[in-house]
This record gives C-alpha cells, structure tokens and sequence, in this order.
C-alpha cells in the first residue's frame, strides 16, 4: 500500500530533507577536522542524498532503496538534460564510495580525497536545492 503525503506534509518534508543536507555537511566537515576519512565519505554521500530525496518528493517520484534513490535521479533528472550528467555521475561516486568506506576492509580515505571532494559536494547540493526551490 502507498502512504499518500499531504501537499502540506510533503512541503514540510522537503524542507526538512533540505535542512538536513546542509546539516549533515556541517557533520562531514568535522570529520574531516577529527581525520575521520571514510565517515566523512559517508556524510558526504548523505548531504547529498537528503537533497535528492528532497527533489524526489517535490515531483513526487517514488525510491525505496539509496539504489533506487540513484536510479531515479538519473532517469528523471540526468538522462533527459534536466541536471547535467556530471551531477548523476558524481552522485553515484559518492553512493559507491560510501559503500566503499563502509563496508570494504583496509580502505581509507584522506585528506587530499575530501579537500577534492569537498567543493563538488557544495555545488551539488545547490544545484540540486535550486531545483527543489525553482517554481513550477
């Protein structure tokens, strides 16, 4: 059974998504302060994934996994020229990376990796926030 959001609900709900984004880059930049690589990697990946959750719900697509989540943005937003490819691309970077940082032995991420990543982070998330704000 699908669970149906208000337009109120679902409003609320991206903006939440959004805040949340924002917040969870404050929590990699810590990590990055603390030299804790692959946790950063991994709030890395989340910042952006909040945001497009939060694009997601405004237009009212449907993923049920970080999977699904990655496929979705891709064929709603990168495969027909709404967000460039290269924003796609980096998100499904990130999502590896994170699996990559998470579950996979002897891996770590440095310094030099986040200060590379870290800028690429900042602009997905405005872009991907300027569309959930965009009026339509």
């Amino acid at each position: 059974m699908k669970l149906e959001l208000k337009d109120e609900d679902r409003q609320a709900l991206i903006k939440y998504r959004i805040e949340r984004s924002r917040a969870t880059l404050v929590e990699a930049d810590i990590m990055i302060a603390s030299k804790c690589y692959n946790a950063a990697i991994n709030r890395f990946y989340y910042a952006c994934y909040y945001a497009v959750v939060a694009l997601l719900l405004k237009y009212k697509i449907s993923a049920h996994t970080h999977d699904g989540v990655k496929q979705q943005f891709g064929l709603h937003f990168g495969v027909n020229g709404i967000i460039d490819r290269k924003y796609t691309r980096f998100f499904a970077r990130l999502f590896n990376d994170r699996i990559t940082g998470d579950y996979d032995d002897f891996i770590q991420y440095d310094e030099e990796t986040l200060s590379s990543l870290r800028p690429q982070v900042e602009e997905f998330l405005d872009i991907v926030t300027a569309l959930v704000e965009k009026n339509e």
